[in-house]
C-alpha cells in the first residue's frame, strides 16, 4: 500500500481508508477478510516498543453505556489532576474525536504525524514478516491513539472497547481496572447468538491483577466475568447492587441529581448535566472505576466538579430549542428501551414528537421503534445514514407504517431534518435516532445553524 507521502492529512486518511474497516463494510465480508486476532496490532505495538504500557489504563466494555462511562471516568481522573488520554468510538463527525487528551481531540497536525509514522511502520512489519496481513483500519487508529498518548505524554488512559473485548484491538493494553457496563444482544453475527457468548467476549478484557467493575446484574453474566477474573488472577470484583449503585436519580434542570454508593463511600446530591436515569448507573460505574484506579474514595467536591461539567455528545444531547431537538444514537433494542424511558421521564413535557430515524442494515427498525412512546409521535421522517451499510429509508418507513405511524421518507439526513423542523411546533420535540451515523450528520447540521458549538 502506498502511503501519505505528500504530507497532507487528506492523503493520510486516504491511506488509512484503504485498509479493511469493519465499521464501513458488510459484517460478513469483514469477518472473512479480518479474522479475530490481536496478532496484527500486536506486531505494530511491539515494533513501537509497546507504547500502551507507558501509562495505566482503565478499560471499559459493554453493550450500552460504555461511551458515557468512559467520558465520566475521564472527567474524574482529570479532576484529580491527571492528564488523561481517551479512546472512544465511533466518531460522530471527524475521526479526531476518537483520540483525545483531556477530552480535547487530537489536532490535525498530530494526527498526520502519527499516521505517517504508522504507514512507515506498517511497511517495516510486513517486509520483515512480523505480520502476515496488513492491520485493519480500527487497529491502525487504536495504534495511533496508544502511540500518541505515549508521545504526549499522558498520566493515564481511559479506553473504550470498539467491539466485544477479547479480540478488540484495544485489548493489547492491560487495564489496571476493567469495567463491563452491561451485556445485551448486539452484533450477534460476530460476538455470538446469546448473552452468554457476548459476555465471554467482553470478559476477555479482564487481566491479571485488575480490579473488575461489573455493572450488569444478570447472574449468568456476572458469573462468566467472575470465572474469567479467577482464571487470569484478577483482583477484586465489584458488582452493581452489593458493591456500588445509583441509589437516587431525580430530574433537574438540564440533567439529573443523583446519589451514588461505591465501595468507598456515599456521594449524595451530585448534579449530572446529562439526561436519562441510566446516566446515574453509568456515573456509579465510572466513580467505582476511579476509586479502584486510585485505591481510595475521592473527595466529594472533586467528584461534583468533574461530573458537573461532563458532556456526552450524541447521547440524549440537546442540539437546539424551540423546537427542542434531541440527538440519541440508540441503535439496538436495549438502547432504544433506555431512550424510551428518558422520553417518558426527562422529556415528558413535549406532547408531540417528530422522529428522524435512520438505521444500518442488520437492524430491525420496528423493534427499535416499539420501545418508544409512539402515541406521542406525530410524524416519522425516515432517512438513510451516510454509510455503506445504510438501510434504505423506504425500509425504515415501511416498518414505521406497519406500526401505525404517519411516515415520510427523505433522501438524506439534512433533508429529513428540514422536513422535521418544518413539521414541528415550538413546543414539540424532534428526536434524531437509530444510528450514530445519523446523529453525527445531525450534529454537523446544527453546528452550521450555530446551536452546537465547536
Amino acid at each position: 500500500m502506498t502511503g501519505p507521502h505528500s504530507g497532507s492529512l487528506g492523503d493520510a486518511i486516504a491511506w488509512l481508508d484503504r485498509h479493511i474497516n469493519l465499521e464501513a463494510i458488510e459484517r460478513g465480508a469483514a469477518g472473512r477478510a479480518a479474522e479475530p486476532t490481536l496478532a496484527r496490532i500486536g506486531a505494530l505495538m511491539t515494533a513501537m516498543g509497546d507504547p500502551q504500557r507507558a501509562y495505566p489504563v482503565i478499560h471499559i466494555t459493554g453493550t450500552n453505556g460504555k461511551g458515557s462511562t468512559t467520558r465520566l471516568a475521564t472527567a474524574l481522573l482529570m479532576a484529580q489532576g491527571l492528564s488523561v488520554g481517551t479512546i472512544t468510538s465511533p466518531h460522530l463527525e471527524v475521526m479526531n474525536e476518537r483520540i483525545t487528551k483531556d477530552l480535547q481531540p487530537i489536532s490535525d497536525d498530530e494526527l498526520l504525524d502519527v499516521l505517517v509514522a504508522l504507514e512507515e511502520l506498517e511497511g517495516f512489519v510486513l517486509a520483515r514478516g512480523l505480520s502476515a496481513l496488513p492491520p485493519t483500519w480500527f487497529e491502525l487508529v487504536t495504534a495511533a491513539a496508544y502511540r500518541h498518548f505515549a508521545d504526549a505524554p499522558v498520566d493515564a488512559a481511559v479506553v473504550e472497547v470498539g467491539l466485544g473485548g477479547r479480540w478488540d484491538a484495544t485489548n493489547v493494553a492491560d487495564g489496571q481496572v476493567a469495567v463491563v457496563t452491561n451485556v445485551a444482544l448486539d452484533h450477534v453475527e460476530i460476538l455470538g447468538p446469546t448473552t452468554a457468548h457476548i459476555a465471554r467476549e467482553k470478559a476477555g478484557i479482564v487481566k491479571a491483577g485488575a480490579t473488575v467493575v461489573v455493572g450488569e446484574t444478570d447472574e449468568e453474566v456476572v458469573e462468566i466475568v467472575a470465572e474469567q477474573a479467577s482464571a487470569v488472577g484478577a483482583g477484586p470484583l465489584w458488582r452493581r447492587g452489593p458493591d456500588f449503585a445509583c441509589t437516587s436519580s431525580l430530574i433537574a434542570v438540564g440533567g439529573r441529581v443523583v446519589d451514588l454508593r461505591t465501595p468507598g463511600r456515599d456521594y449524595d446530591g451530585l448534579y449530572l448535566p446529562l439526561h436519562g436515569a441510566h446516566q446515574g448507573d453509568n456515573a456509579s460505574a465510572a466513580l467505582t472505576a476511579a476509586e479502584a484506579f486510585f485505591g481510595a474514595p475521592l473527595d466529594e467536591a472533586v467528584v461534583a466538579e468533574a461530573f458537573g461539567a461532563v458532556t456526552v455528545p450524541g447521547r440524549l444531547e440537546v442540539a437546539s430549542r424551540r423546537p427542542l431537538v434531541v440527538l440519541d444514537g440508540a441503535h439496538n433494542p436495549a438502547g432504544a428501551a433506555v431512550l424510551g424511558q428518558a422520553l417518558e421521564e426527562d422529556f415528558a413535557a413535549a406532547e408531540r414528537i417528530v422522529l428522524v430515524v435512520g438505521c444500518l442494515r442488520g437492524r430491525d427498525p420496528a423493534e427499535l421503534l416499539s420501545k418508544l412512546p409512539l402515541a406521542r409521535v406525530s410524524l416519522l421522517v425516515a432517512c438513510a445514514p451516510a454509510s455503506p451499510r445504510a438501510q434504505a429509508a423506504k425500509l425504515v418507513a415501511e416498518a414505521a407504517i406497519g406500526l401505525g405511524i404517519a411516515t415520510v421518507a427523505a433522501d438524506e439526513v439534512d433533508d429529513a431534518l428540514d422536513r422535521a423542523l418544518a413539521e414541528a411546533g415550538p413546543d414539540d420535540l424532534v428526536l434524531v435516532t437509530g444510528s450514530l451515523y445519523v446523529v453525527g450528520a445531525a450534529r454537523t447540521y446544527f453546528r452550521r445553524l450555530g446551536s452546537i458549538g465547536p
